[in-house]
């Protein structure tokens, strides 16, 4: 099934899978700044125009559009959270039901949004605001995964030959590609699961990298789903030339 054909089958299956009514929420982690896209001061890319939409809009558009999704929680900058409230109601995205503030590092501000989420809910999403090119059925297929293994990441396969380097900037090892992989977002859990993560990560003052380093450690299985080689971060000045492009070629 392609991943640009609507989400309804996926979904239902979904509830299928899980034996009932199953209610799902999306965590929009938008409360970074990027020192990377600018050389004179710190960004808020996730505020930018692309496509003549802010490019936050386009994960809202996503989540408010997929039928298996009930509510929609941003995470965003102290000094953006009226901007994104003004654009929830301005573009009546309506399973928006909390915008809250982030914190010092990602992981404070993922926690922040993890705490808005309602008890009922059965799987969280968590998503990056700066992939604006995710689609309904990467989405769904995450969502599914997640119901059968608890927890599950889209990802793509590293191309490139990766080298062990040491402070020195000299090479210590040539890694093994084969079983190497690019994590994308969203990645998703059952609630359960990444409450308890979160709860013991804060605990032990352990930092990850992403949500599922955090569910690892539980320990609990990441299940790893096919992702996209479109669905890229934005970054660097020259990614918002190709989201265009890829928003061009779908037709958006």
């Amino acid at each position: 099934m392609s991943r640009d054909l609507c989400d309804t089958t996926l979904v239902s299956r979904i509830q299928d899978l899980f034996g009932g009514d199953m209610k799902a929420c999306a965590i929009i982690v938008a409360a970074g700044k990027g020192k990377r896209f600018s050389d004179e001061k710190d960004s808020y890319k996730q505020f930018l125009m692309l496509g003549g939409k802010p490019v936050i809009c386009w994960s809202l558009e996503l989540f408010e559009n997929l039928a298996g999704i009930r509510d929609v929680v941003i995470v965003a900058p102290d000094d953006r959270m009226g901007f994104c409230r003004s654009i929830a109601k301005r573009h009546k995205y309506g399973k928006v039901k909390a915008v809250v503030p982030g914190g010092r590092f990602r992981q404070d501000s993922v926690y922040s949004g993890l705490l808005k989420t309602a008890k009922d809910i059965d799987i969280i999403l968590i998503h990056d605001s700066v992939r604006p090119l995710a689609t309904a059925g990467l989405v769904s297929l995450c969502m599914e995964e997640a119901v059968r293994c608890g927890a599950a990441v889209p990802a793509v396969p590293v191309k490139d030959t990766v080298k062990l380097g040491n402070k020195k900037m000299f090479v210590e090892q040539t890694i093994d590609r084969s079983k190497l992989w690019s994590v994308q977002t969203p990645q998703c859990f059952k609630r359960a699961v990444i409450i308890k993560a979160y709860d013991k990560a804060r605990k032990d003052g352990f930092v990850g990298s992403d949500d599922s380093s955090v569910v690892e450690r539980l320990p609990h299985e990441v299940k790893i789903v096919s992702g996209s080689e479109e669905n890229i971060k934005i970054t660097y000045p020259e990614d918002f030339t190709l989201a265009e492009a890829i928003l061009k070629r779908r037709g958006a």
